[in-house]
């Protein structure tokens, strides 16, 4: 075995899990689920069958992934954080063939109880403030918070808050990673790659 998983972890058959992945105590994987590599699931993670998750991902106590939601690489979900996959559920109601996709791209950030509502893709370096309530999609290296969630700016893939319009045209360098990016038609982009 190429991971480690606590005692207490259950995971089904089928599962694949990547190395050097640690799956903390209660967490279950479901036998469909794919997990990549240096990923850590913290205490209560719940992973579904059609979910697949990539490198590097951190998820927190107490998250549940949900069946047709892709994590990309090195995505951070908060505790407590939720995904949904039917956007009108009822207990009464079979919706299974109903599920709508959420993609999480690359280096994304979901704040600590943060809501994710289904059929949305949170760009690559994305920030979703705790708490906030997300039912659009978010561009790359955007800021949303609050409920519902709104822009409120842009963040660099180091997590530093960017000195940027939030439309138009604009150059701003991360005072951390010193790092530069271009704001130019409402897109984000780093300008060093």
């Amino acid at each position: 075995m190429t991971f480690w998983a606590h005692d207490s972890a259950i995971v089904d058959d089928g599962a694949v899990i990547g190395r050097d992945t640690s799956i903390w105590h209660f967490c279950h994987v479901s036998g469909g689920a794919r997990i990549g590599s240096r990923c850590s699931l913290g205490q209560n993670v719940y992973v579904g069958n059609d979910v697949s998750i990539g490198d590097g991902c951190k998820i927190q106590n107490n998250v549940s992934v949900y069946d047709a939601v892709t994590l990309e690489d090195d995505v951070f979900c908060g505790p407590s954080m939720v995904f949904t996959n039917v956007y009108n559920p009822r207990s009464e109601v079979a919706r299974k063939n109903e599920y709508r996709p959420t993609i999480v791209r690359r280096g994304a950030t979901l704040g600590a109880n943060c809501t994710i509502v289904c059929g949305n893709t949170i760009g690559e370096y994305a920030f979703v403030g705790a708490g906030a309530l997300v039912s659009f999609n978010v561009k790359a290296y955007a800021l949303v918070v609050g409920v519902p969630a709104k822009q409120v700016g842009w963040m660099s893939a180091f997590g530093t808050r960017l000195d940027l319009p939030l439309d138009g045209e604009g150059f701003a360098q991360c005072t951390e990673s010193l790092v530069n990016y271009k704001l130019k038609n409402g897109i984000v982009t780093s300008c060093d790659v």
